[in-house]
């Protein structure tokens, strides 16, 4: 492949810990040297054996994020598409599965020509071939890289390795950025920078040594200590980064200004002649719309991958929470969120607590745990017309719950959970059956950007505003075809249809009946950006405020 001539790299790994935020940390460079006009695209690396996340138990790893092209990938990416506002292909992401399974495919079919495969060249030249290619399909000037992972763990150093020698390759074209955490032991009462010298003195092992450090704390660091890990770390005082903790993620690229990171990022690269004027304007009326006092409209998401341990994960749903803060930002309130477990209502017990909130949403999942719960909740909010947005499983159990409340199927069901049902109202799709069958589960989901057709008059074409759109999908399941027009005749509106009528994208109760019972089979917080807030979830927002009110 033809090497992109002039093209700049940057690396960002992470020292001291995990979870310190190297992945908003990537997201606000990109956008940042974005908004200077420069063509950025950004790369994820995992270093975990699987070939993409979809396996993954989100309660452990967070939320899977579905790109345009129906990959299945970390979270991580989908910081990267609302920061950028815009969307990324599949070659934006790699991880240590895919670069092993491809070096191994190629073995098995000769391509080394019999030569003894080893991971240094053959696993190495191969990242290094996917960096390359992510920056050839983009046509982008600049490539912002995140290695997961910590300095140190035996998984990513290969992808350091491969880094190492891109530097070596590309003079003057590549640099390392390391973001690091200076703790402030409670008993102590002073930041420490030792944990962030011995980070970097491991990168140096790897024969790295970074070009800018970027240090998290709980407060700004002061001059003392930015002078500390200069002279301890070989870099200058200005190039340690100041990143206090601070309110919302969406401060860190205005923050990472305030200290000229594109500036130094462009000097190090020889870009500060192409440079221009950084423009933050219209993020920076986001910021000021967040950081302003507004009233609060509580939202429940009702769901079951909340509980690791004694701590409540909201990260397996990060997409949802997202996109319901930029419509509310969007409308001037303020987003109060509650993460209720769908387990604490499987004996309708407790429902009248949703009394106290303006919406209800029920988000994606799999299986039969806290399904009952999931049932009750959406009955409940139907009937005391509490504002209703289900999202994919959550619109297929509002189908279920519909079908047995309203039509009185009392059998009605979905065969993921119970397949010996005689109503099944939400069934298997038929190209799934075999896939299963055979015991495909990774990457065979109907995944990725699908059309639907809006019928007129209804809540979903009037919340578009257009005939035709364009969403991603993950799932097996849809509803029953054999159901549609029973269903229908008794009230529930498919305002959403595939091209071919088949497959059932969106279903609605009309606003005369209910001021928002509406789900989708599609995953619309995937499309949900900062600056360009989801119609549906506008909506959503908008009869929460109503019902407040």
């Amino acid at each position: 492949m033809m090497k992109k001539k002039g093209h700049k790299y940057i690396f960002v790994v992470g020292g001291v810990m995990s979870g310190v935020g190297k992945g908003i940390a990537t997201s606000s460079i990109g956008m940042i040297l974005q908004s200077k006009g420069f063509n950025v695209n950004l790369v994820k690396i995992d270093p975990y054996l699987n070939v993409d996340a979809g396996t993954m138990n989100p309660t452990e790893h967070g939320e899977v994020f579905v790109l345009k092209s129906g990959l299945e990938t970390d979270q991580d990416m989908g910081n990267y598409e609302r920061f950028l506002g815009k969307d990324l292909g599949e070659e934006n992401y790699i991880t240590s599965g895919m670069v092993y399974q491809h070096v191994i495919e190629r073995e098995r079919n000769l391509g080394y020509g019999g030569r003894c495969v080893e991971a240094i060249p053959h696993i190495r030249d191969e990242i290094i071939r996917r960096i390359e290619a992510a920056a050839e399909y983009n046509g982008s000037e600049i490539s912002v890289i995140e290695i997961g992972g910590t300095i140190g763990d035996f998984q990513n150093a290969l992808f350091i390795e491969a880094a190492r020698v891109m530097h070596m390759q590309y003079p003057g074209n590549v640099i390392f950025i390391i973001l690091t955490y200076l703790p402030i032991p409670g008993k102590i009462g002073e930041m420490k920078t030792k944990p962030t010298q011995n980070a970097i003195r491991a990168l140096n092992s790897y024969g790295v040594q970074p070009d800018i450090i970027i240090a998290r704390s709980e407060t700004s660091l002061d001059k003392k200590r930015k002078d500390k890990i200069a002279i301890s770390c070989s870099v200058r005082s200005e190039d340690v980064i100041s990143a206090p903790d601070i309110e919302s993620i969406y401060d860190v690229p205005i923050n990472f200004e305030r200290e000229h990171l594109s500036d130094i990022i462009a000097m190090k690269l020889d870009l500060h002649k192409k440079t221009k004027r950084t423009n933050l304007i219209q993020w920076k009326h986001l910021v000021t719309r967040i950081q302003k006092k507004k009233k609060a409209v509580k939202i429940a998401i009702v769901g079951k991958y909340f509980k690791t341990g004694d701590f409540t994960l909201s990260d397996s749903y990060l997409s949802v929470i997202e996109a319901i803060k930029f419509s509310a930002y969007k409308l001037g309130v303020e987003p109060d969120i509650h993460w209720l477990s769908s387990q604490s209502f499987e004996k309708k017990r407790g429902l009248d607590t949703l009394k106290r909130y303006h919406g209800i949403i029920v988000p994606g999942g799999f299986g039969e745990k806290g399904i009952n719960g999931k049932l009750a909740v959406i009955e409940y909010a139907r009937k005391k017309r509490i504002p209703y947005f289900g999202l994919c499983y959550g619109m297929q159990l509002m189908v279920i719950e519909y079908a047995r409340n309203v039509l009185g199927i009392k059998h009605a069901h979905t065969p993921e959970v119970d397949p010996k049902s005689p109503d099944l109202v939400i069934n298997i799709m038929e190209d799934q059956k075999k896939k299963l069958a055979e015991s495909k589960y990774g990457g065979t989901m109907r995944l990725g950007l699908y059309p639907a057709y809006l019928k007129r008059g209804t809540l979903a074409r009037r919340a578009y505003g257009k005939e035709i759109v364009e969403e991603r999908h993950r799932h097996r399941y849809e509803v029953n075809p054999e159901y549609v027009e029973r269903l229908s005749s008794n009230g529930l509106v498919f305002s959403g249809v595939s091209p071919d009528r088949v497959l059932m994208e969106i279903a609605e109760l009309p606003e005369s009946k209910h001021p928002f019972f509406l789900g989708t089979q599609f995953h619309p917080e995937f499309q949900a950006k900062p600056l360009n807030p989801h119609p549906l979830f506008t909506a959503f927002m908008k009869a929460a405020i109503r019902r407040k009110r």
